[in-house]
Parts: structure tokens; C-alpha cells; sequence
């Protein structure tokens, strides 16, 4: 890591954060404007938090995507500054327009859209060369300018953990955080926050009866187990685990390792019998990382599971509930969201399902497939199922995967991710999405390796073959 570009990405995280001190030592309403997924929901948590503390007023906007109506709504807005938090890089010429005159910062992750000249504060780590699809997420960056506003707010870096796992940063040797994400960790883990060990992971592996922690997994996803809780019964029965311990639900944390090994390899038989590689069980070993200040039965002392409550937060349409959760609500909220995860786990394997039971929703190009979920997928929904799909092994590993589905009545909304092997050939599916979106009066842009885009309905079919030929195109120059 560069340590000379990492002081000087801090350097603006501090100017940044003089400017917002200031601003609260005036009295100023602060609008903060955050994006519904968990790491959006962990950002915001983080900037509202740090907010509170220097007893600021606010005003939260939660939305799904940044376009010329939602940034008119929301210069609309009362207010003295507007805080685009894990949002915002991909649209500085639309943000730039509508808030002329008006005090902004911008704190993303997101690839930035080029040639824009700007004359407010933007803090996002690709201007400094750190990657903000895999070395740091939106929450992380959020989370580097609240601990400059104060030393005390070292204390939301697990919310910031939280973020980077939701935002599937932890594709790296034993799922592990890399880059300014394990600058968090460590931070988080010398303050005694956090705590990290390699063990497998499973939803609920500490919180919930094994059978159910077995259904509920979704990255990756078990093909003919996860959504169903009847065949992982099945399973665990024919290798001798029993459901319960006397009066107590048995929980992943009561296995042996002995028995944890003879669980891996009768999932890599069961996915193999039925077409499936078992390779994917490699995903299910690795680092997991627990929030220290939760209780130990909490389902949010386990960071990728507070994260999967925030992504089904926001994808189930209650962010509001993810918000106050990051917040530190324990009580109404964790009640709530704890069943809302349930529905969100049910509502995502029925989906894959759904795409394995109709192949011919499937279509396939030469460089990626695409799911037409038009009519069926939920739009909140597409960017979990593509994440999903891209990590399993239903597809080849060599081709992106996208998920499509009715935004409205005139669009498509589109999310693309890069499979395992697709991701290493360094095709930018961010830029690429946005390039080819706009040729068709659409919009895109994202990640290198997650990406999304909204096209008008009529064109969709136009933009998929062009999408291809860019893709390809950019495979030939790869090569």
C-alpha cells in the first residue's frame, strides 16, 4: 500500500471534516443523502451518528439511485449543506447542475465520472489509487471522515466492517478484508471492538439452529438447500448431526471440527449430485469477523450477518429500519428486522429458484448471461440475485452475470456483476455500463466488477448487443 497516497486520501478526509464541524458550529441543517443497500445504510449510519455527536440537525433522504428527478427533489430540500454519502461520483455533472451555488460534499466510493470540473469538497479513494470495489467501501470512507471530526467515533468502525462485507469486498483468499478495509480491522481490533477468526461461514453459525443457518446461506448459494430447511434436516440427519442438544437448537458454534469437515464434504457431495461443482463449499471457509460490543446472542455481533439484516433493510423497502438499527436501536428495530430477514432470505431463493425451474429466462451472449426478471424480479432485488448468481457455480465463471427487471413503466433496470473469472480479465463493467447506458438515453456506472444501469424499455434489446460488443471489445484489447 502507498502510505504517502494514503496520508494524503486522510489529509482530505480532515479538510473535509473541518468543513462539516464548522458548518455544525453555525447551526447549519444538514441534508444527508445515502444509498438503500447496506454498505449505503452502514454510511449513513456512520455520518448520521457522527452528526448526533456534535448535536447537529439533519434531515435523511434514503434512495435507490441518483437522476435528475431525485436530485431535484432533493436541492429542494431545506437546508444549509447536503452530504452525499456512498453515493454521488458517477453523477458530479447532474449533482454539480442542480446544487450550483449551494454549500455539497461528496464522500464515494464509486467510480467518478471523468472530466467534470467541481468546486466543492469529494473525498473517493480512486483519486488517491486505492480501488473502491474491493480495498474500501462507501461506509469505510465515511467512517475515515467521522473519525477525523472526533478521535471517539473510532467506535463506528465495526458499522464500517459491516459496509465493506455487505458491499461483497471479501473476495480475497479466506474471504478476508484487504487493503484500507484491513486498516479498519485493525483499528477496530486494537480498540477492542472487533474480533476476527477463520471458521466457516454461515448465517446465524452462532445465533440460530444449524438446519436454519444451512437455509439461510446465500453467498454462496447451495443449490436444493439454501430456502430449504427440509433437505438441510435431511442432510445433517444422514451424517449423524442431531437438530438438538437436549432443550437447546444445535448451532454451528456447537460443532466439532471433526464435524464440521464431515458437513463440508457432504455438501460438496450433495451439490456434485446434482450438476453442481463443488468448489463453492471453498467459500463457505474463512475469516469471520464479530462485533465485540454486541451481546452474544445478538445476530448483529456477526458483521456479515448485520449486514445481510441491512441489505434485506433496504431491499425490502425499510431502510428507515437498517437506519435505526445503525443508529443503536436493539429492541423494536432488531425485532423487526430479525423477522424481514427471514421473509428477504425465503424471497431470494424463491428467485433462484424460479431462474433454475426457467432456463429459458436465461439468455445467454458472449460475454455474459443475462436473467430477464422483467415482470417477476423485484428491482431492489436485482443487484442480491446478481451478486448471488456470480458467486455460485451456475454459471461459467469466464462471463459477467446481469439481472433485469421493470423500473416503472418506461425502464429496465439492469445490475451487473463479474464472475470469479471474468473479474480477473480487468473488464471495467462500471465504465462499460455507462458508456453504452447513455448511448441509449440510459444511465450506468458502478464498479470494475459490480455495476448497474437503467435503460428505457424500448432499447433494451439494442443496448445487451451493444453491451456485448463493448465488452468483447475491451477482451480483445485485454488480450
Amino acid at each position: 500500500m502507498n502510505e504517502q497516497n494514503f496520508n494524503d486520501f486522510l489529509k482530505k478526509a480532515e479538510e473535509i471534516s473541518s468543513f462539516i464541524k464548522e458548518e455544525a458550529s453555525k447551526n447549519s441543517k444538514f441534508i444527508v443523502v445515502t444509498h438503500f443497500d447496506a454498505d449505503g445504510l452502514a454510511s449513513g449510519g456512520i455520518i448520521c451518528k457522527a452528526l448526533l455527536r456534535l448535536n447537529a440537525f439533519f434531515h435523511l433522504r434514503i434512495v435507490e439511485q441518483l437522476n435528475e428527478d431525485v436530485l431535484l427533489k432533493i436541492s429542494k430540500i431545506n437546508g444549509d449543506v447536503t452530504i452525499f454519502s456512498e453515493i454521488g461520483s458517477g453523477y458530479l455533472s447532474l449533482i454539480k447542475n442542480f446544487f450550483e451555488g449551494k454549500k455539497i460534499v461528496v464522500m464515494d466510493h464509486h467510480q467518478i465520472e471523468p472530466n467534470v470540473e467541481i468546486n466543492f469538497p469529494h473525498l473517493n479513494p480512486h483519486n488517491y489509487g486505492f480501488d473502491g470495489g474491493k480495498e474500501i467501501s462507501g461506509s469505510g470512507v465515511t467512517y475515515f471522515v467521522a473519525k477525523a471530526l472526533n478521535e471517539k467515533n473510532v467506535d463506528l468502525s465495526p458499522l464500517a466492517i459491516v459496509g465493506a462485507l455487505g458491499d461483497v469486498q471479501d473476495k480475497n483468499p479466506q474471504r478476508a478484508l484487504k487493503g484500507l478495509n484491513e486498516k479498519i480491522v485493525k483499528e477496530a481490533e486494537e480498540a477492542g471492538f472487533l474480533k476476527s477468526e477463520i471458521d466457516v461461514i454461515l448465517h446465524g453459525r452462532k445465533t440460530k439452529p444449524i438446519h436454519k443457518a444451512l437455509a439461510y446461506s446465500t453467498n454462496p448459494f447451495l443449490p436444493g438447500l439454501t430456502g430449504e430447511e427440509d433437505k438441510c434436516v435431511a442432510l445433517l440427519s444422514s451424517i449423524g448431526i442431531s437438530l438438538k442438544k437436549g432443550d437447546e437448537w444445535t448451532k454451528l458454534s456447537d460443532l466439532s471440527m471433526e464435524e464440521k469437515q464431515k458437513l463440508l464434504t457432504k455438501i460438496i457431495e450433495y451439490l456434485s449430485s446434482r450438476g453442481f461443482s463443488g468448489n463453492i463449499v471453498l467459500n463457505l471457509i474463512g475469516v469471520n469477523y464479530e462485533i465485540l460490543t454486541e451481546s452474544k446472542d445478538c445476530p448483529l455481533r456477526d458483521a456479515r450477518e448485520y449486514a445481510s439484516i441491512l441489505n434485506a433493510c433496504g431491499r425490502m423497502g425499510k431502510s428507515g429500519l437498517g437506519i435505526a438499527l445503525c443508529l443503536g436501536d436493539r429492541e423494536n428495530a432488531l425485532n423487526k428486522a430479525q423477522q424481514l430477514i427471514s421473509e428477504y432470505k425465503q424471497l431470494l431463493a424463491k428467485h433462484i429458484n424460479w431462474i433454475i425451474q426457467f432456463p429459458e429466462k436465461i439468455q445467454e451472449f458472449e460475454s455474459f448471461y443475462v436473467i430477464r426478471g422483467e415482470g417477476t424480479i423485484d428491482e431492489k432485488m436485482t443487484g442480491a440475485i446478481s451478486t448471488m448468481l456470480s458467486s455460485s457455480t451456475m454459471f461459467k465463471p469466464d462471463k459477467a452475470v446481469l439481472v433485469s427487471a421493470l423500473s416503472g413503466k418506461e425502464n429496465i433496470k439492469l445490475s451487473a456483476r463479474a464472475g470469479l473469472k471474468f473479474a480477473e480479465k480487468k473488464v471495467n463493467l462500471g465504465a462499460t455500463l455507462k458508456i453504452c447506458a447513455e448511448k441509449f438515453s440510459g444511465l450506468g456506472g458502478g464498479h470494475e466488477a459490480a455495476a448497474g444501469a437503467y435503460i428505457p424499455k424500448d432499447k433494451i434489446e439494442d443496448f445487451l448487443k451493444s453491451l456485448d460488443e463493448e465488452i468483447l471489445k475491451a477482451l480483445k484489447n485485454e488480450g
